[in-house]
């Protein structure tokens, strides 16, 4: 499923945090959303693809929310939740890329020579959390587990807010994250008997 299907499948309304209900069909509404959670939404694609690719993931994300604003009903979920599931949706497209990332990462690490001061941050803050033996481990999960567990590592999401996210059940969320968490440990247990 892509960023355009999710959101043009599920009716959604915007819930700033904090402030008071507003629909995003307001051009002012819309801009608040998007100063408001860029950063947040490229560090998590950042993270799962890596800088170079974060910026066209980030844009399709809010390019798709823009599009689809008018479908949005906050009382299904927090504009939050609806721009994680649009960004995952993509990152999905892209889940060869992000395997190979982590199957790489966990062969040799990350690359410490990226240019540019905001490139090398990336790097450095994917490098803590991402160490080549959880590389490799997160590079054998399932897709649909990998999702769940990093929407949860790397974007502190709810079950709730995944499960709308991702159009899942609230149950099959936990037991995703459950199943990823075994193999994680099984494959890093695994990694740490062996070295």
């Amino acid at each position: 499923m892509t960023g355009e299907t999710i959101a043009a499948t599920v009716p959604w309304t915007a819930r700033a945090p904090g402030a008071a209900q507003h629909t995003l069909d307001d051009a002012d509404a819309f801009a608040a959303v998007f100063d408001t959670y860029f950063g947040e939404i490229h560090a998590y694609v950042a993270q799962r693809l890596g800088p170079d690719i974060a910026e066209d993931i980030v844009a399709e994300t809010f390019l798709t929310a823009f599009r689809k604003r008018a479908q949005y009903d906050p009382s299904r979920a927090g504009v939050r939740a609806w721009l994680y599931g649009i960004a995952t949706n993509l990152i999905g497209k892209h889940r060869r890329l992000e395997a190979r990332t982590l199957r790489a990462l966990g062969r040799c690490g990350p690359d410490t020579d990226a240019p540019g001061h905001e490139e090398s941050v990336a790097v450095r803050v994917s490098a803590q959390s991402l160490r080549p033996e959880l590389a490799a481990a997160l590079a054998a999960l399932d897709r649909r587990d990998r999702d769940v567990l990093l929407l949860v590592a790397l974007a502190g999401l709810s079950h709730d807010e995944i499960a709308t996210a991702l159009g899942i059940p609230y149950g099959t969320v936990g037991s995703r994250l459950s199943r990823a968490r075994r193999k994680l440990r099984g494959r890093l247990g695994e990694a740490r008997d062996d070295g």
